[in-house]
This record gives structure tokens, sequence and C-alpha cells, in this order.
């Protein structure tokens, strides 16, 4: 699933794109995207039209002002990705949603699984929605120790899941959370209450550096190339990853292969000597 890098990646690509461009056309392929729509219909409607005033994000979600009181609101899934493209092009498999610019551009949601999505909301509907549950963005709104020892206080789960629930930090996948958890020299099997104060002040100092690294390089693309960015380049993070995806391997600091497990369903990676 494409998390915070690979989404503010394409949010950075969208702003350059199709900011201040309104809208001229919206083609819905498949009704599953239109599925978060109380009204399907109301996500052609409610686009028509209307100028892209602002294109933002809040954790993995992109949240795009398009005037009003309406926030057109996308979200990736595991396998979706956004690409920009004249209109003439040939569309890619799995095109469920293609929206038309008067600047000559679509915007097209590929999205093999079908477990992204589209919709707009007024104010009202967004207030109702559970992205009012989304914690605080990972890299626009960073937690502070305090704040995260308060929501890890008494926690009996694994660190690497209360990682991974966007309640607690919106944002952070399967990927950066091993790698902020390699980081910070914390090992994913921890219980999130058994943190000292000194562990979690390491694992906030983590993520910030962990995110921008993967954002100087375009987010990361996975062997079944299921991201890309909106240029169709692949994200080049791949190759700088710390512990994620190299089960087997020498860890750089130290040499120990990096070892893997699954946890509450999750692939999970790290460092038995540099992580405790």
């Amino acid at each position: 699933m494409p998390e915070l890098p690979e989404v503010e990646t394409v949010r950075r690509h969208l702003t350059a794109g199709i900011e201040g461009s309104t809208v001229v056309s919206v083609e819905v392929g498949h009704p599953r995207t239109a599925r978060r729509q109380p009204n399907p219909a109301d996500l052609v409607d409610r686009l028509l039209g209307r100028r892209v005033e602002k294109v933002g994000r809040r954790g993995k979600f992109l949240m795009i002002d398009v005037g009003g009181d309406f926030t057109w609101v996308i979200h990736l899934g595991m396998s979706g990705r956004v690409s920009l493209d004249p209109p003439g092009e040939e569309r890619s498999p799995h095109t469920h949603l293609v929206v038309g610019f008067d600047n000559g551009i679509e915007l097209r949601l590929v999205d093999p699984r079908t477990f992204g999505f589209s919709a707009v909301y007024t104010d009202e509907e967004l207030a109702g929605s559970p992205l009012r549950l989304l914690g605080a963005d990972a890299w626009e709104e960073p937690l502070t120790t305090s704040e995260l020892g308060a929501r890890l206080a008494g926690r009996t789960a694994p660190i690497k899941p209360l990682l991974l629930d966007q309640r607690i930090v919106a944002g952070l996948g399967n990927i950066y959370a091993d790698e902020a958890l390699f980081r910070a020299g914390i090992r994913p099997q921890r219980p999130g209450g058994s943190l000292g104060e000194e562990e979690v002040a390491r694992l906030v100092e983590a993520i910030p550096p962990v995110v921008a690294a993967a954002l100087a390089d375009g987010g990361t693309s996975l062997g079944d190339l299921a991201y890309l960015l909106p240029d169709g380049r692949a994200g080049e993070h791949l190759d700088r990853l710390a512990v994620y995806g190299r089960a087997g391997e020498p860890c750089h600091r130290c040499g120990t292969p990096i070892e893997r497990a699954v946890l509450q369903g999750r692939s999970t990676h790290w460092c038995p000597v540099c992580q405790r």
C-alpha cells in the first residue's frame, strides 16, 4: 500500500499538474471507486466545473480543495496509483476514474484490486467520515515524545502494529514503520507500553528522517511496481531501505542477517542485534 512518502510525492505532482485548473469531464469506470460516496452520482456532479484550489494530504489520503465546501478525497488502497496523462494517450488496464481538466491533462486512478476510492465530501460529510479519526500526520504534524508516550501507555500490543494504527499516527505503513523502528533501535515485537521515555523519544526523532529520505527518492516502488509516480517513473528508495525486504541480508550497521516474521498479519523486518 502506498504510504505517506508515496502519497506526498503524488500530491506534489498533482499540485504542479492540476492546481488552479477546472474539471471539465469525469468518468467513473468501476462502481467500487465511488463506494464511499453517500450518493455515488455526487462524485461526478460535485466535481464537474469545479476549480482545484489546493491539493493537500492527510496521512495516506489526498485531500483536494475544489471550492465551496467540497473536498475531493482520493485513497490509493493496496495497489492504486495516480497518473497524469494527455487525453489521447492509451489508458492503462484497471483505470477506474478519469478526471479531465481544462489545461489538457487527465488525472487517472489505476486500481487493479479496487481497494482505493474517490469521493467528494461536504464539510459536514467529511466531519462525519472515518477521516475524522486520523491521528497527527507523521510528516506535517509530528508527535512529541509526551504525545506518543501517552498514546502508548499501558498498551500490550506490539509497537509495530501500533505504529500502523492510523488513529495514533497517520501516514506510516509497513515499510516505514520497520525503517523507523530500526533507526530508533527498537524491536518491533516490544509491547508499546514497555517503551521508556528515552526510547519513545528516539522513535519520535526517527520518523521524520525516514520519511524525508523516502521523499527525496520519490518513494519506494517494490518489485511488482504497483506504485509508480504520476509521470510513470518508479520510486527509487528500495535500494536504500535498511531492513524492509532484506531478510537474510547483512545489517548495514553490524552485519548480522536481517530477520523477518509475520506480526499480526504484516511482514516485519528487524536486526536482532541493533534492535532491542
